[in-house]
């Protein structure tokens, strides 16, 4: 079974990113029979913010790495703020060893106010995923604020690119990833 870690770079509550990263780890759960669990990156601020050394985080850091790391599955999520994904999730991102993410799967999601800022899961999440030697699904999911209706997901359009991604995952996991039992 694939394991699966979201990770939201929302830095406020409630949130719409949290969402949408809770409904595909969610759905990549069922798919794959396995556990997924979410990182938010909202609770983390008050240990991430000050963390600038690789060898000492708190043990709350610490815990999201780990999990991180053990991850085959990751989803990136994030709120498009001034065309681009958060700071913190950018930090969060910065203190990883990039050796301990090479060859994991990822799914690319954003949510923004408008269809324009839909360019920043090509041109920041993708490029990010790619320093690491993440191999990232074609198909990314970007969702409008119209998109959700106090602040959980409401459109089909989107949950019909979610199950889409999830089966390219698949795809990729099984090629990658061939230890993993995928349904």
């Amino acid at each position: 079974m694939p394991r699966i870690i979201g990770v939201s770079g929302n830095i406020t509550a409630p949130s719409r990113t949290l969402s949408l990263v809770e409904s595909v780890v969610t759905k990549a759960s069922q798919k794959f029979h396995s556990p997924g669990e979410v990182i938010d990156i909202s609770k983390l601020t008050a240990d991430l913010g000050p963390t600038v050394s690789f060898n000492q985080f708190p043990p709350a850091l610490a815990q999201a790495y780990e999990k991180l790391h053990q991850a085959d599955i990751i989803v990136i999520g994030t709120p498009v703020y001034k065309a681009s994904y958060t700071g913190l999730l950018k930090h969060f991102f910065d203190l990883v060893d990039p050796k301990k993410l090479t060859g994991k799967v990822a799914i690319l999601v954003a949510t923004g106010g408008s269809d324009h800022h839909a360019l920043v899961l090509e041109s920041h999440l993708r490029s990010l995923a790619s320093f690491f030697g993440i191999y990232t699904i074609p198909t990314t999911i970007y969702a409008r604020d119209a998109e959700f209706t106090n602040y959980q997901l409401d459109s089909a359009v989107i949950e019909q690119r979610i199950d889409q991604a999830l089966e390219q995952a698949a795809v990729l996991i099984k090629q990658h990833l061939p230890e993993t039992l995928v349904a």
